[in-house]
């Protein structure tokens, strides 16, 4: 059954789009929901259907109308899942390199979310019947740390830590090179290729979106690899692998941002050389902050065991 929701527009408000404006409450709680809304028609004024590029105006009375889940046809997929915990609210699973996140072109049925499926009683639909429990997620080839809402309360909660950078993430990459300095933030803009659609690049346009990665060295072998450690401010798609690129230090084994001639470090590690070893958020019930770690895979220290390079992750 659907919902329907009369929000009303602050004067602090006035002015703002109305996608931006619709991702400030939880019952939507991020753009693109917002955008998904709008454009089938569920946000009006006056019985009028509006665009995302509306400015609100103070005392705009906006309807908003939730449609209800529709069932997945997603089939579950029985096979090993490394969860780290779970109960009634969210489950935190330790993501392999190489597995999907969820549903796309190529990959229909054997994603995690096909995964969780099996494994866990529920998990919330939110707006997208192919992305259940999604509330962020990591590249194919990156491992580590991922938690999923199991209803939609728990969605809204989670997705609104996300927004406001309330989360704690921090990933160890391994890039070719030494950074000449050793601690720093990377913030430029991010969007689309305008070449190649599989990739972002950063932008000095404000079409962009705001990107922020502070880093520290960690470890390096002079000349060759460095093992560096990134938490991020926000959570773009592909950030880390854009900012470090574009610093001239691609991540070992990427082959979208990595050198056209690929390195023998590449070849080696067969493998994209991130992981996310930490999130941490608040609960979305019980607001008792969690924080979860994640040593590395095996075939990522092997590989940086060999190049002199030791796990930092416990």
């Amino acid at each position: 059954m659907k919902t329907e929701h009369l929000l009303t527009v602050s004067d602090e408000h006035s002015g703002l789009r109305l996608d931006k404006w619709l991702s400030i409450f939880d019952i939507v709680a991020s753009r693109s929901r917002a955008a998904e809304l709008i454009d089938r028609g569920l946000v009006t004024l006056n019985g009028k259907a509006l665009k995302a590029s509306y400015k609100v105006q103070s005392d705009d009375i906006i309807r908003v109308e939730l449609p209800a889940a529709q069932p997945s046809k997603l089939i579950p997929l029985d096979a090993p899942l490394d969860i780290l915990f779970e109960d009634e609210d969210v489950v935190v699973v330790n993501k392999p390199a190489g597995l999907v996140v969820h549903p796309a072109a190529g990959h229909a049925q054997d994603t995690l979310v096909n995964l969780l499926l099996h494994h866990v009683d529920s998990l919330s639909m939110g707006f997208n019947e192919q992305r259940p429990g999604i509330v962020h997620r990591l590249d194919r080839d990156t491992s580590g740390v991922l938690v999923v809402a199991k209803n939609d309360a728990a969605h809204r909660n989670l997705a609104a830590q996300f927004k406001d950078k309330t989360t704690h993430r921090v990933y160890h990459a391994l890039v070719h090179g030494v950074p000449k300095a050793h601690l720093g933030t990377l913030t430029t803009r991010l969007a689309r290729h305008p070449q190649n659609r599989k990739r972002f690049a950063s932008t000095g346009s404000d079409a962009g979106k705001l990107a922020i990665t502070h880093y520290q060295v960690l470890q390096s072998v002079p000349a060759k690899i460095s093992l560096l450690q990134c938490r991020l401010e926000t959570g773009r798609t592909h950030q880390i692998r854009v900012h470090l690129s574009e610093a001239g230090h691609a991540l070992v084994g990427d082959v979208i941002y990595g050198s056209k001639s690929r390195k023998p470090a590449d070849l080696e590690l067969g493998r994209l050389g991130l992981h996310a070893a930490e999130l941490g958020f608040s609960h979305p019930r019980t607001h008792k902050p969690l924080l979860f770690k994640q040593a590395w895979p095996e075939q990522f220290a092997t590989f940086a065991h060999k190049k002199g390079i030791h796990d930092v992750s416990t």
